[in-house]
């Protein structure tokens, strides 16, 4: 089992900047890539950057340019910094684990972002 925590997240102004991190624990030589996903209401889930511990990202369109995830192997930390957001990043935001560049083989408990106007 792993054991995901999230800190960081809370209300942005639009074009504000924001930092997320996770730390992993428990299993924690099982994983192999860690990353964000975020769901907005009324939306699925979605993918937004994940990186494997050889540092290899993957972005979602919607965020290339603008986030930049990275991770700290040593200590199972990944980090996710957000800057020019938008209204429409809204979303709970959760971390997560897993063997491939998908994650999704463990979660954290979410962390709410809001963008206002």
């Amino acid at each position: 089992q792993v054991h995901l925590v999230e800190s960081g997240g809370g209300l942005v102004q639009s074009g504000g900047s924001l930092g997320l991190t996770c730390a992993a624990s428990g299993r924690a030589y099982s994983i192999y890539f860690m990353g964000w996903y975020r769901q907005a209401p009324g939306k699925q889930r979605e993918l937004v950057a994940s990186i494997s511990s050889g540092n290899m990202t993957k972005y979602a369109d919607f965020v290339k340019g603008r986030f930049t995830i990275s991770m700290d192997s040593a200590k199972n930390t990944v980090y996710l910094q957000m800057n020019n957001l938008e209204p429409d990043d809204t979303a709970v935001y959760y971390c997560s684990v897993g063997r491939t560049m998908y994650l999704r083989d463990y979660w954290g408990q979410g962390t709410h972002i809001t963008v206002s106007t």
